[in-house]
């Protein structure tokens, strides 16, 4: 029989990201995420919001000086391995997250959240800016659906997604995710476009379901506790990619709310009774 302390420790995650009252998204969708992905996962919450599957009714910013001390803090005693950073509200919140991320030597994944699912905007229009000048030469990888991809180029959604992939990583990201979930056809299709040149698809069957809140957060934070186990970054985003579908496909044995429902990231757990 093993002795107690034999097994290897799970390797620990933080989210920066705001919290979902609806439990869809955001940090609530995050620590989910990266608990069914095996990973220890700790929170940063940069914004609390009125939300359910319908709409964001209120976001309410936390003090950018609460948000700096919930990092160093956390950063401080924790060995974190990757973080993950969500919605970041205003310029303000966005330069103080880069400066308490400087000097971290793990891997970031950035989500730049901006638009929910309801169509809410959840970011001020001047934090795009600082979003692109302070957070995407600090992140290893940014994972923006096609709309967000379009805000950050300040250009209409460019039909070639892989153009769109380059363009983002000439604008100063490292290696970008581009999310092709809003996209059209029978096929969806998710592009990895490494700053050597490479670009690796991701496909799967679209999914006929409403049930998609906090798939780009969940999305994510899944790549982050797969970055967290060790995992390359195309592996992680492979085995990401997959969960994530899985995570839809499941989505109908949850009857959450009345609008877009949120996927099930514990359908491997969860037994039907």
């Amino acid at each position: 029989m093993p002795e107690a302390n034999s097994f290897n420790p799970a390797p620990i995650t933080l989210t920066i990201a705001g919290s979902d009252s609806g439990g869809g998204a955001g940090i609530q969708a995050d620590i989910k995420a990266m608990s069914a992905n095996g990973a220890f996962a700790a929170s940063v919450i940069t914004a609390v919001t009125a939300q359910n599957t319908c709409a964001v009714n209120a976001v309410f910013p936390i003090p950018v000086e609460v948000v700096a001390q919930q990092i160093d803090t956390v950063l401080s005693d924790l060995n974190v391995a990757a973080i993950k950073v969500g919605m970041l509200f205003s310029p303000e919140l966005v330069k103080t997250v880069a400066t308490c991320l400087t000097n971290y030597k793990g891997l970031i994944v950035l989500d730049p959240v901006m638009v929910a699912k309801s169509g809410d905007t959840l970011v001020e229009q001047s934090a795009v800016d600082a979003i692109i000048k302070h957070m995407l030469p600090l992140a290893d990888l940014i994972t923006p659906n096609l709309p967000e991809a379009a805000i950050l180029l300040g250009t209409q959604t460019i039909e070639d997604q892989t153009k769109q992939a380059q363009a983002l990583i000439e604008l100063g990201a490292n290696n970008v995710l581009l999310k092709g979930g809003h996209g059209q056809g029978q096929i969806c299709t998710d592009i990895l476009a490494l700053n050597g040149g490479e670009f690796i698809n991701y496909t799967t069957p679209r999914i006929a379901t409403k049930n998609t809140h906090g798939t780009g957060c969940t999305y994510s934070s899944a790549i982050s506790a797969f970055l967290a186990h060790g995992s390359s970054l195309q592996d992680a985003v492979a085995k990401a990619h997959q969960y994530l579908h899985q995570a839809i496909v499941h989505s109908q044995r949850l009857t959450v709310g009345t609008g877009h429902g949120p996927v099930h990231h514990f359908h491997k757990y969860w037994i039907d009774k």
